[in-house]
C-alpha cells in the first residue's frame, strides 16, 4: 500500500504542467542526442547542469533523467540506418538492425527498437519502484573479483558472436583487448603502446574505434562492390515501415530477456548498458531455434539488445538513489547534481524526499509514453534517409563520422585514428573477421584489467580469490562452460560421423 500511495503521490508531482513540460524537453533532447554520434547523454547533462541550479531539484532531475533514458531511444536510429553506433551499447544493434535495413526492413527495425525500448524502459521503472532497496543491498556483495568474473562472462559471449570461424572471433577479441590497453597504466602511471604519440596517453576513445570499424569499414567495403552502386532498399507503404505481427511475435521473449537482463546488470555499479546488451544478445542467440540467422537481420537481434540498453537505465538508478553509488559517467554527474542541490542519496532518500523519488519514478512512466509517441511517427521520416543514392549517402556517413569523432575531443589526431580504424574495419570485412568481438574486447578490456589487478591487490597476489568467492566462482564456471560448448558440439559431430561411416 505504501508503494501505491507513493506512486499516486509521484503522478501528482509528474503531471504538474511545469514538470510535464520539462519531462518532454528532456526526452526530446535525449532523442536528438542519441541520434548524433559522439555527443552522448553524459556530455549533454554536464553542459546543461549549470542551467538547472535555479530550478526546483525535482523538476531538474526529471529533465536530466529524461535526457538519460531518451538518448537510449535515439541511439538505435543511426545504428540501424547507417551502421553508425553513437555509443557502445548501440554496437550490438548494428549487427542485425543494419542488415534489416539492407533488406528493406529498416522501418520495421526502428519500430522494434522503439517498442523494445518502451517495454524495457517501463519494466525498468516498475522494478526500480518495487525492488530497489533489496537489490541495492545485493549489489553491495559485488567486489573486484565478482566484476572480473562478470567481465569474463561477457567476453565468453564471443562464442555466440562468432561467425564461421571461432579462431577469427577470438583473434578479433584479443585485438580489442590490446587496443583497450593503450594509454597510461592507472596503477603505475606508465605509458603503454602509445608509439611515441602523446595524444594516445589517454587511450583511444570508443567512438573512434566503433565508428571506424563499423561505419567506415562497411562503406569502404561496399564502395568496391557492385552493391555499392545501388541505393539501399527503401521500405514502401505503412506495412513495410512498421514491424509485422509475425515479427513482434518472434520478439516476445526477446523483449522479456532484454528487460530482465538489462535491469539486473544495471543494478551493478560499473557494469553498464554495453555488457547488458552483449549478454542479452548472446542469450537470445543461444536459446533461439535459428541461431545461425543472427547477424543476417533477425528482429530478435534488435529487440534483445535495445531492451537491455533501456532497462539498464532503471537499474542504474537503483544504486544511485538508494546507496549514493554511481554506476556510470552519466549517473556520476547526476550524483554531483543531487549533492549540489543539497540532497543526500542513500538508504533514507525515499523517506526524506518522497516527492523527488516518486515524482521521478512517475515521470519515467510518462516519459516512456512520450518517447513511444514521439519515435513511432518519425519512423517514415527516418526511413527517407535510405532514399539517398549511395554517392550522396556514403559522403554523408563519412561526414557524420568525422564530425561525431571530432566533437568528442576536438582533436585532429582522433580523425586520423578514425581513418586507421576504418581501414582496419575494411580489412576485417575483406578477410571475413567478425567486428563485434573486437568491440566487445575493447569495451570490456579496461574494466576487466582494473578488476583483476584490484582483486590481486586484495589477496596479495593470490589468484585463488577469484574462485574462493561463490558469486565469482559461479560466473567463471559459466564462462568456461560457454567457451567449451563448441568443442563438445564438434566432438559430438565427429562421433556421430564416425558411427555413420563405420555403421
Amino acid at each position: 500500500m505504501d508503494i501505491l500511495s507513493g506512486l499516486l503521490q509521484g503522478f501528482a508531482v509528474a503531471l504538474a504542467p511545469l514538470n510535464l513540460w520539462w519531462c518532454f524537453v528532456g526526452v526530446f533532447l535525449g532523442t536528438v542526442v542519441g541520434v548524433l554520434p559522439g555527443l552522448g547523454p553524459a556530455a549533454t547533462i554536464a553542459m546543461l547542469l549549470p542551467l538547472t541550479f535555479q530550478m526546483n531539484p525535482t523538476t531538474a532531475l526529471i529533465m536530466l533523467c529524461g535526457i538519460y533514458y531518451g538518448a537510449k531511444y535515439g541511439g538505435s536510429t543511426t545504428a540501424i540506418l547507417l551502421n553508425v553506433p553513437g555509443e557502445s551499447a548501440s554496437v550490438v544493434t548494428c549487427l542485425d538492425g543494419y542488415q534489416m535495413a539492407r533488406k528493406g526492413r529498416g522501418g520495421a527495425a526502428l519500430g522494434i527498437a522503439a517498442i523494445a525500448s518502451f517495454i524495457a524502459g517501463t519494466f525498468g521503472v516498475v522494478a526500480l519502484m518495487l525492488v530497489a532497496p533489496p537489490l541495492a543491498k545485493f549489489a553491495l556483495s559485488f567486489s573486484s573479483p565478482e566484476y572480473f568474473a562478470l567481465m569474463c562472462l561477457g567476453l565468453a559471449m564471443v562464442v555466440l558472436l562468432a561467425g564461421q570461424s571461432m579462431v577469427k572471433a577470438l583473434l578479433a577479441m584479443l585485438v580489442g583487448l590490446w587496443i583497450a590497453s593503450m594509454g597510461t597504466d592507472l596503477f603505475t602511471a606508465r605509458s603503454r603502446f602509445t608509439f611515441g604519440y602523446s595524444e594516445m596517453l589517454d587511450g583511444i576513445d570508443f567512438v573512434v574505434v566503433a565508428i571506424g570499424i563499423f561505419a567506415l569499414g562497411e562503406v569502404l567495403g561496399n564502395m568496391e562492390t557492385r552493391e555499392g552502386e545501388k541505393m539501399l532498399p527503401v521500405p514502401k507503404g505503412l506495412r513495410n515501415l512498421l514491424p509485422t505481427l509475425a515479427e513482434l511475435k518472434a520478439c516476445r521473449f526477446a523483449f522479456l530477456n532484454g528487460s530482465v537482463i538489462g535491469f539486473l546488470i544495471g543494478v551493478l555499479p560499473g557494469a553498464g548498458s554495453t555488457i547488458a546488451s552483449f549478454i542479452s544478445y548472446g542469450i537470445e542467440k543461444a536459446v533461439s531455434k535459428h541461431p545461425e540467422k543472427f547477424g543476417t537481420g533477425v528482429p530478435e537481434g534488435v529487440a534483445a539488445p535495445e531492451g537491455a540498453n533501456n532497462s539498464e537505465t532503471g537499474g542504474a538508478l537503483v544504486p544511485l538513489l538508494t546507496l549514493g553509488i554511481p554506476g556510470s559517467g552519466t549517473t556520476a554527474i547526476l550524483l554531483a547534481a543531487l549533492i549540489l542541490w543539497g540532497l543526500k542519496p542513500g538508504p533514507l532518500m525515499i523517506h526524506d524526499n518522497p516527492d523527488l523519488f516518486w515524482g521521478l519514478v512517475a515521470s519515467m512512466y510518462v516519459g516512456n509514453v512520450m518517447l513511444l509517441v514521439l519515435n513511432l511517427p518519425l519512423i517514415p521520416l527516418f526511413a527517407q534517409i535510405l532514399k539517398l543514392p549511395v554517392y550522396v549517402l556514403y559522403p554523408v556517413i563519412f561526414g557524420i563520422s568525422i564530425v561525431g569523432v571530432y566533437s568528442v575531443s576536438g582533436s585532429l589526431f582522433d580523425t586520423w585514428m578514425l581513418a586507421v580504424f576504418g581501414l582496419l574495419g575494411y580489412l576485417m570485412t575483406k578477410l571475413d573477421y567478425p567486428s563485434a568481438p573486437l568491440i566487445l574486447g575493447f569495451v570490456l578490456g579496461d574494466s576487466m584489467e582494473r578488476a583483476l589487478r584490484q582483486s590481486l591487490m586484495m589477496s596479495q597476489g593470490e589468484l585463488s580469490i577469484l574462485v574462493s568467492r561463490p558469486i565469482s566462482a559461479i560466473m567463471l564456471s559459466l564462462a568456461a562452460l560457454i567457451l567449451l560448448l563448441p568443442l563438445f558440439r564438434k566432438a559430438n559431430a565427429w562421433r556421430v560421423k564416425a558411427i555413420v561411416e563405420n555403421g
